[in-house]
């Protein structure tokens, strides 16, 4: 039997390859709004993060990096940018999201 073919993305931050699903998609939408898309299906350009804080908070003060992830010419809205900034606060930090042992005993 075949195993199931699992797509692999890159975090724009810290180059982490993961699966698909453990990122969290950054979407520019047709209505030009940037947002974050936990599903990964909303239609736009999109790029990658881990899903810990500390990838966020890169991307998010740096000038510039998430607009050219996202091939953008001009700079995203500042309510767009608070949104995700809300987003962000809700992830935990990196220290968290590293995946513990299966066998792990407690």
């Amino acid at each position: 039997m075949a195993l199931k073919h699992i797509p692999q993305r890159t975090c724009i931050v810290c180059r982490a390859v993961r699966a698909k699903r453990e990122l969290v998609r950054v979407v520019h939408t047709p209505a030009d709004r940037v947002e974050a898309d936990a599903t990964g299906k909303k239609a736009g350009r999109g790029a990658y993060l881990c899903r810990a804080r500390e990838c966020w908070e890169i991307v998010l003060s740096a000038r510039g990096r998430l607009e050219h992830a996202l091939k953008l010419e001009v700079a995203i809205r500042l309510e767009d940018l608070a949104l995700l900034r809300e987003f962000a606060a809700t992830l935990p930090p990196r220290d968290s999201v590293i995946a513990t042992p299966i066998n792990e005993t407690k």
